[in-house]
């Protein structure tokens, strides 16, 4: 074989191979990093490009296509001192390929790291019941942190949701046991009070029951006085109206003491006559 058809056939292979090596397919939803002799020299966008060979490489391939980072559980100690479980999840976006690749060595890692300061910073300014109740204020306060830092890293922040926020075991158990405790100081309370307003109902039964009693017994003097008063008018000076009053209320009294279950024996003076005529004439007397 002659010098000059090796030569042809190394030059022929030689154009195929730097043709091959200068014809990059850049699928859709990537951006290529190329770099001339070390340095940056262009960005290969979606489709057929033709890099120069030998001093040019595709050294960097980025997806921008939005891009899903999970944040690891992580232990966050609360302004009143509770210790809390949570972890996120950020949907990010490659806006500038340059600044994410030579701005930050890792920027999936560092956008990661970033959002896991800056989350325990904000639940460290919560206290624990402000924290377990305030997830779209933590996303919102989250989101706006680090906004700036991902635009320098030629990043864009779509969205940082909360996956979980919740006590630690230990303070689980804590938050059982003071629950526990305040149910039941609310039954002592709720049981005192009911005490109370029955012990405040009774005395006031019992003074309301005294001050009827009061106006029966003013009423019942009352109306003795005024039945002693229509008896007085009614006998006037006359003996013998009273001397029959007194006679039947002697009687009836003989009767209630004879019917009595007790009462075995009913001894009657013999001289009843003698009684009431002594005591006619003791009127009479007065009367006189």
């Amino acid at each position: 074989m002659s010098p000059l058809l090796i030569a042809a056939i190394g030059i022929l292979v030689f154009a195929v191979v730097s043709v091959a090596k200068g014809i990059c397919l850049v699928p859709q939803g990537e951006e290529w990093i190329v770099e001339r002799l070390g340095k940056y020299n262009h960005t290969l966008r979606p489709g057929l490009n033709f890099p120069f060979p030998y001093v040019n490489r595709v050294a960097y391939k980025l997806v921008t296509k939005d891009i899903i980072l999970d944040v690891q559980e992580q232990e966050v100690i609360t302004r009143d001192n509770a210790v809390i479980l949570t972890n996120a999840i950020a949907f990010i976006k490659v806006t500038d390929p340059v600044k994410a690749v030579y701005g930050v060595t890792d920027f999936s890692e560092a956008i990661r790291n970033l959002i896991m300061t800056t989350l325990r910073s904000i639940v460290g300014e919560m206290e624990l019941d402000e924290a377990l109740s305030s997830r779209d204020k933590i996303k919102a306060r989250l989101r706006e942190s680090i906004a700036d830092e991902a635009i320098d890293w030629g990043l864009t922040v779509k969205s940082v949701e909360i996956q979980d926020i919740k006590p630690s075991s230990s303070m689980q158990r804590a938050m059982e046991m003071q629950a526990s405790a305040e149910r039941e100081r609310k039954a002592m309370v709720t049981k005192a009070e009911g005490e109370k307003q029955s012990a405040v109902l009774e005395a006031e039964a019992r003074l309301e029951s005294a001050r009827r009693d009061a106006e029966a017994q003013v009423m019942l003097a009352e109306a003795s006085a005024e039945s002693i008063r229509r008896v007085t008018t009614a006998l006037g000076t006359e003996p013998a109206p009273m001397l029959y009053l007194l006679g039947e209320k002697y009687i009836a009294s003989v009767q209630k003491l004879a019917a009595s279950d007790n009462a075995k024996i009913v001894l009657l003076p013999a001289d009843i006559q003698e009684s009431l005529s002594g005591l006619i004439g003791k009127v009479a007397r007065t009367n006189y």
